[in-house]
């Protein structure tokens, strides 16, 4: 393993050699990674086809949900190959690639690691300082980290990661580090108010092997701002587009000749790392505004839709692309500022985005759910499921809900005055520094220093300066004000000071510890100070691109507090004393490095719910919180008095008791400890109450109406009376059939779940039913008479105690047309009604009330409900 003592942070991809632009990788969303191991699982294609398929428009994409590289053909909009990197799920990480190379970098551990397209191994990985500050580029067979908080940039061979000589010093406080077109890589130095091009040493044969001397070369220098203006970089296809934020000017050097444009900028504006062809979009989140800088025009264009979540406009095949997060959007507008198309998010664009142009091709990348898009240079958008199961044979995990609306606009005003504005003393010199203003609705774009007859204009971030020129013995007092969207803000006063060759010595090193309570513990050794008495040290953080007083202190250390830093971001420091007649050294060597972080924030949108075919269970989602600088390792979950801990945002807690109202309390734990706690309620499944409303009642059947309370959970119900088979279906009206009329019963419903079962019963009496006795034959009229009195004792409506003809069991006879109560059915002997009723036959006899309840064929009686002899219940 290689080691760096330098640094690393985030950078994008280009091309070294080769004049065909690569492209640039455009991170949109905020970062945050875990790497713990490089133990990798490939899934898709052989090694056999690595080599072919990576030139085959392919780009890799990071999902964070899985923590997995997808490889996706930018032809046909597939996933051939998956790589998983254990350990990292929903961890965001920087990528930079090649057609050869792909170099990963998890800014929470620092960890790099290179891997081999062609082979899709592992070839080396190396450690750099955690967090926000450190990048790393890749060009071809050139590879940088780029340390912005110290000022370092260190080539490594990417086959090996090992450094590659000597590296580029400049000082602390940089910023950008991409590589152009022409394979050269641009660094921004505020504090001077330049950029260079640094271009990389000849690899050496060998991996990893000495190489003889060579080292990367800064080539070019070129002044393109005041000190200490805010600069933001975009490499070009040649050269480099500066953004100078303090004064709202663009700065393109092509061709080693810088060009001036400037901008009405209004509000804080910004660039993508890299940017296609001559047109360079700069766009202003705030105002939703995109000012395109096309040689020497200015168009505009406004893009739709509300909220601040706006990236920088990218610049491709004659396009503009805006990536809105906040909508999961991204629009495409023509070269004069016309929508053209509107790539909705829907399923899948959801959280940060990711531009990424490779082998003319743009693949935009949600890098927290399953899906991406891939736009070719006809701009025909086409649909990527990073997940698909003829891959890796699994279902993608449901997606993130989609963010909620921004919340409404504060008032915009002019920022306030500046706080804590001190001035120190130095020969011929003095240093003014102060705290931030508060901003009031908008970003302050740059603050105004003015006294001893100069006015100077510094970057937002840059929060201290420097006033040269000035003489020794006079008594000096400075302003400074904050500028805003809105204007210009009120301004404070400095303390009055009074230039003298008479300065102490900086303190000769500076040591910085974060720890975990959030604050920053800063020491150093007593200053000399040259025959005067040190009253007081002044001490300024240095981060990437910016510099800001972060407090004094009367003794040798100083503890910055929890929240003034922002955690998760590299920070340095420099010291400067001051004697007691306000005599200013200059600034200390810079300290080492520091990530600061504190106990992670408490979850979010956590859900509780109740998992409805479980008893006593109920199941948690949440959205991590703010990390804090430090990686979440795990979750504890905590319900009913016991705890439980897990890794992903989710969990499902069993053994709690039916129907109980439950509250949840989720804490995410990193180096720092547990933070606060989320909590939400739920029940669990309870047993399902029944509740009849009503029943009604054919002659052989019942039906009940209910209503049942689930309990939370998934019912079933079933009707049943006894003796009679049960019945299932819906709960809310079912029917018991087959009953026999005019009888009262007992009907139960019965409602079952996970957690039990719960009943009703209702009583309800069937409704009675009749048929007319028959002796009718219209063709034999001398018959007729037969039918109506008694022969021998007798006729044919004759009623038996039995289902057949038995003379010693005849009860009696019913004469034509007589209404019998029927009751139900019974098969016996056969009768063929040729006289009584047009050829009836059957061997059905119908039970009757006559006499009690006695059988009359059902050839001589005709049912009233269509004489369907089915209809009665069987006896």
């Amino acid at each position: 393993m290689a080691t760096i003592d330098d640094g690393g942070a985030v950078g994008t991809a280009g091309s070294r050699r080769g004049r065909r632009m690569r492209g640039g990788f455009i991170t949109l969303g905020t970062v945050g990674a875990l790497l713990a191991a490089m133990g990798l699982t490939v899934l898709g294609l052989g090694a056999a086809d690595n080599a072919v398929a990576s030139y085959d428009a392919s780009s890799w994409l990071w999902s964070s949900t899985r923590g997995e590289m997808a490889r996706v053909n930018g032809i046909t909009a597939r996933v051939d190959t998956r790589v998983e990197v254990p350990n990292t799920r929903r961890h965001p990480m920087q990528v930079v690639q090649t057609d050869r190379q792909l170099i990963l970098r998890d800014l929470h551990t620092g960890q790099v690691s290179s891997l081999n397209l062609a082979t899709l191994q592992i070839t080396a990985t190396t450690r750099t300082t955690p967090g926000l500050g450190v990048s790393v580029a890749l060009q071809e067979d050139a590879a940088f980290v780029v340390d912005a908080v110290q000022g370092v940039v260190r080539q490594l061979d990417p086959r090996s990661l090992a450094p590659v000589g000597e590296p580029v010093r400049y000082p602390p406080g940089i910023t950008g580090g991409t590589f152009d077109g022409e394979g050269r890589l641009w660094i921004a130095v505020p504090s001077e108010g330049t950029v260079s091009a640094v271009t990389a040493a000849d690899l050496p044969a060998t991996p990893g092997a000495a190489g003889e001397g060579l080292s990367p070369k800064r080539v070019a220098t070129y002044e393109v701002a005041d000190r200490n203006h805010e600069l933001v970089l975009s490499t070009l296809d040649e050269g480099v587009a500066v953004l100078d934020r303090t004064r709202g000017d663009l700065v393109t050097v092509r061709g080693g000749t810088t060009a001036r444009h400037a901008l009405e900028l209004t509000g804080v504006a910004t660039l993508p790392a890299r940017t296609s062809g001559s047109r360079v979009p700069v766009t202003i989140p705030e105002q939703r505004r995109v000012l395109v800088v096309d040689g020497a025009q200015v168009r505009e264009f406004t893009v739709p839709g509300r909220g601040d979540r706006l990236s920088p406009v990218v610049a491709w095949a004659d396009r503009f692309y805006a990536a809105d997060e906040g909508a999961g959007t991204v629009y495409s507008f023509d070269v004069g500022g016309q929508l053209v198309d509107t790539i909705k998010g829907g399923r899948g664009l959801s959280g940060p985005l990711e531009l990424e142009v490779r082998e003319n091709h743009l693949f935009i990348n949600a890098p927290d759910s399953a899906r991406a898009r891939v736009v070719n240079d006809r701009h025909e958008v086409r649909d990527v499921d990073k997940y698909a199961s003829d891959v890796l044979g699994a279902e993608p995990p449901e997606e993130a809900p989609p963010p909620p609306p921004p919340p409404p606009k504060p008032k915009v005003t002019k920022p306030g005055p500046p706080r804590d504005v001190t001035a120190a003393a130095g020969d011929a010199q003095a240093r003014v520094s102060w705290r931030p203003a508060a901003a009031n609705g908008a970003q302050i774009v740059r603050y105004v220093v003015e006294g001893a007859g100069q006015r100077h204009e510094v970057g937002a971030n840059q929060r201290s300066v420097e006033i040269t020129g000035l003489t020794n013995g006079e008594t000096y007092r400075f302003t400074v004000h904050a500028v805003n969207a809105k204007g210009a803000g009120p301004s404070r006063n400095s303390n009055p000071v009074t230039p003298t060759a008479e300065v102490p010595d900086p303190p000769a090193s500076v040591t910085a510890q974060e720890r975990p309570d959030g604050t920053v513990l800063v020491t150093w050794p007593a200053a000399d100070g040259q025959g005067n008495a040190v009253a007081r040290y002044t001490v300024t953080a240095t981060s990437a691109g910016a510099n800001a007083p972060v407090g004094e202190a009367t003794k040798t250390e100083l503890v910055v507090p929890a929240g003034e830093l922002e955690y998760g971001t590299q920070y340095a420091f420099t010291v400067i004393a001051v004697s007691e007649a306000g005599a200013g050294s200059e600034a200390s060597p810079v300290s080492n490095t520091v990530v600061p972080y504190a106990a992670p924030g408490a979850p979010t949108e956590l859900d509780a719910a109740t998992v409805p075919d479980r008893p006593g269970t109920v199941t948690v989602r949440w959205a991590p919180g703010p990390a804090n600088g430090r990686p979440v390792t795990k979750y504890l979950v905590e319900v009913g008095g016991r705890t439980i801990e897990v890794t992903e945002p989710q969990a499902t807690l069993d053994g709690l008791g039916d129907g109980q109202h439950v509250t949840v309390a989720v804490k995410a734990v990193n180096e720092a400890g547990e933070g606060p706690a989320a909590t939400a309620s739920a029940r669990t499944v309870a047993p399902p109450r029944v509740t009849v409303t009503g029943s009604s009642a054919t002659a052989t059947s019942v039906t009940v109406s209910f209503t049942v309370d689930a309990g939370g959970g998934q019912a079933t119900c079933t009707v049943s009376t006894p003796g009679e088979p049960t019945v299932s279906g819906a709960c809310t009206r079912l029917s018991v059939p087959n009953l026999t009329p005019d009888t009262a019963y007992t009907v139960t419903v019965t409602a079952t779940n996970a957690a039990g079962e719960g009943t009703a019963t209702r009583r309800q009496r069937t409704e009675a039913m009749y048929g007319i006795a028959t002796c009718v034959n219209g063709d034999k009229p001398e018959q007729r008479t037969y039918c109506d009195q008694d022969r021998d004792g007798r006729n044919g409506n004759e009623v038996f105690s039995v289902p057949r003809q038995d003379n010693d069991r005849q009860v009696g006879w019913a004469r034509p047309g007589t209404r019998l109560q029927a009751f139900c059915k019974r098969q016996g002997e056969e009768v063929y009604a040729y006289v009584y009723n047009d050829n009836k036959r059957s061997t059905w006899w119908v039970q009757v009330n006559y006499d009690g309840k006695n059988y009359i064929p059902w050839a001589w009686l005709n049912l009233e409900d269509g004489d369907r002899i089915n209809s009665l219940p069987t006896c």
